[in-house]
């Protein structure tokens, strides 16, 4: 029988001739400034932040499992949201190593960061936003306090750069535009879907050329550009309806490199009002500390040497005021949400706020046993979730269990074996 050959077609050239498909989600155009929208009873959102030094682990994980754990200093600060919320221990990211370059993977999971080739995955909130973003003026937000990088990646591993600018993740989401800018911004919306027919017209001559296997991947590939041309249309609805009106003052950016909590401060209000107003459902929140010293009375050092403490007490005690604020910052989100009624409960109860680090011990870099809580989302709380034994339990888990929170149906999200275990629904 004669084997009938397939005409060759370099990887390169498809690629070229496909990239800009790839690259469209990273437009712009894909997140118009947002408006108001009224959210329905039960809508379910997620915030997700970590800190990048880690968080002191005698200081964050309790005693006891289940129940009638004794709340540690750290989770005394929370302890007004106690029955809101889980704390895991024993939890990491199966493979997930390298030390600081582990932060990069907290919401993707991606294995051995710290290697040379290395290519992130998606992370959580933007495997989400692919599925329900449309429902919201901003797919999602990917936000930052101290740096411009995020937590946040595209299908294929590019990080979307983080909004460190209080000031102007305000005017984004609250501000008008004039005429001039909404015509613009519908413009730049409309050049995307002209292009998406091209990179579409590209795909079908290409499938014209290749045998039944390569044909296949192409018709999804096709089919993937159909749903990005639906969300420009659906971008362009969006853009034509006007923003919402909320009583905040724009509030200010800040030029101190010390001002960390109070960069959080404000942040942690716009992701709480983003929320509120229905503008997004989905916010990855990222605070960076670097060697500047905070503003925090009784520390006169930056947060990263004092991680490096070799358990000298003044180093730890210092590093333990700077944790406390930031836990504090974190009880302030919470009762913000908490104090929210969206009709059917508080908006705390409509929000998954996952809370933690890539490392578990910043002292020696390690990414084992991950300081990590979970908070609202109309889970059943109230506990300590003790998941080690002679390996860590998946952190990917307890995404699963978020992913279906949000209505997306699916068992599986990066290295998960399902939904986390003892989380249930309230």
């Amino acid at each position: 029988m004669t084997k009938v050959s397939q005409p060759s077609i370099s990887r390169r050239t498809v690629l070229r001739g496909l990239g800009v498909g790839i690259a469209l989600p990273l437009l712009d155009a894909m997140t118009p400034a947002c408006a108001a929208s009224e959210a329905s009873a039960g809508t379910q959102r997620l915030i997700a932040i970590q800190t990048n030094q880690g968080i002191l682990p005698k200081y964050f994980f309790p005693k006891g499992n289940g129940r009638d754990y004794e709340a540690s200093p750290y989770l005394q600060i929370l302890d007004k949201f106690r029955d809101s919320m889980t704390v895991f221990s024993g939890v990491s990211h199966p493979e997930v190593d390298g030390g600081h370059s582990a932060e990069k993977c907290f919401l993707t999971a991606a294995p051995h960061p710290g290697m040379g080739g290395f290519r992130n995955s998606i992370s959580v909130d933007q495997y989400a936003a692919e599925r329900i973003g449309h429902l919201t003026r901003f797919p999602s937000l990917a936000l930052s306090v101290g740096t411009k990088q995020s937590l946040s990646y595209t299908q294929s591993g590019v990080q979307i750069p983080g909004e460190e600018s209080p000031s102007r993740l305000f005017r984004r989401l609250f501000v008008q535009g004039s005429k001039q800018e909404v015509d613009a911004q519908v413009a730049k919306l409309r050049s995307g879907r002209s292009i998406l027919d091209s990179v579409g017209e590209r795909a079908r001559q290409l499938g014209r050329r290749v045998g039944p296997s390569d044909r296949e991947k192409l018709d999804q590939f096709y089919t993937g550009v159909r749903d990005l041309e639906k969300r420009l249309h659906k971008s362009e609805q969006w853009e034509q309806q006007p923003k919402v009106k909320v009583s905040m003052e724009t509030p200010q950016d800040f030029k101190d490199p010390g001002a960390l909590i109070e960069r959080t401060r404000v942040m942690f209000d716009l992701a709480r009002i983003a929320m509120e107003t229905d503008s997004t459902r989905l916010i990855s929140i990222y605070i960076h500390q670097n060697d500047a010293k905070p503003n925090i009375a009784g520390v006169d050092t930056g947060t990263h040497p004092l991680t490096h403490h070799g358990n000298q007490p003044e180093k730890l005690d210092q590093l333990k005021l700077i944790e406390e604020a930031q836990f504090k910052e974190l009880a302030n989100l919470l009762a913000g949400l908490a104090d929210s009624d969206v009709g059917a409960g508080s908006l705390l109860d409509q929000t998954s706020v996952i809370y933690g680090t890539s490392l578990g011990n910043g002292n020696s870099h390690a990414n084992n046993n991950l300081p990590v809580l979970i908070a609202g989302g109309g889970f059943r709380h109230a506990q300590h979730l003790s998941l080690g034994g002679s390996h860590d339990y998946p952190l990917p888990n307890l995404f699963v269990s978020v992913l279906q929170r949000l209505g997306i149906e699916t068992d599986q999200f990066a290295t998960a074996t399902g939904t986390m275990r003892g989380l249930e629904l309230a």
